[in-house]
């Protein structure tokens, strides 16, 4: 596949608006023109691309309309992928087409203007409530996931340290004790494998619990 590829599709795609279009002309891949509307530029490109964002964030000191033009993608990765690049490309103010080869299609994913982010106001919640319930500062920004130390895991070690030293508990118990109000639900869905029930509402702590308490 070539970039050249992509052009015709394009041509026609604008000339069926109106538009006049010619390819290469200065450094932009594809010009077009209607009456005294802004030039509308489109960089082809066979793949997504830093360099083809680059492109296009230049060619924007010459009109607000910059298009990407790029194949039709398929398949679960690829669509994945086209997502997170339109994202991109809305914030950036760039529009995003593809070509699907085998008969021409030109699909407009979005187009080119200001972004006006929408705010979501459950994950703004969840991001606030874990910065509350966190104790002091206990994860390096840019850690990896694995071995977090969570606010959860603060609570579950917590917990953990209560029956290490005290051996199997209540788990109204061990929340007066720790001050962590969930201390129940943490040993009963035991997700660390730290817990295990010995009788009705009372838990010990296994080995890997202990092991987790003893880490530095």
């Amino acid at each position: 596949m070539r970039e050249t590829d992509l052009y015709p599709p394009i041509k026609a795609f604008l000339e069926s608006q109106g538009y006049e279009v010619k390819g290469e002309i200065g450094p932009a891949d594809v010009v077009a023109l209607r009456g005294d509307d802004p030039p509308v530029i489109v960089e082809l490109k066979t793949a997504f691309s830093l360099t083809l964002v680059h492109q296009g964030i230049d060619r924007q000191a010459v009109t607000p309309h910059v298009y990407l033009a790029v194949p039709e993608v398929s398949g679960r990765r690829g669509l994945q992928a086209l997502k997170a690049n339109l994202k991109l490309c809305r914030r950036l103010g760039l529009g995003v087409v593809t070509v699907r080869l085998r008969d021409g299609l030109v699909t407009v994913h979005c187009d080119p203007g200001p972004f006006q982010p929408r705010l979501q106001a459950k994950p703004r919640q969840r991001l606030l409530r874990e910065f509350a319930a966190r104790r002091g500062d206990p994860a390096q920004g840019g850690a990896t996931r694995t071995g977090l130390v969570t606010a959860y895991r603060q609570d579950a070690l917590a917990v953990a340290a209560h029956l290490a030293q005290n051996g199997p508990t209540k788990g109204a118990a061990a929340r007066d004790a720790t001050g962590v109000g969930r201390a129940t639900a943490i040993m009963r869905d035991n997700h660390y494998g730290w817990f295990t029930r010995v009788s009705t509402g009372i838990y010990e702590l296994t080995e890997a619990g202990r092991a987790a308490i003893q880490k530095p």
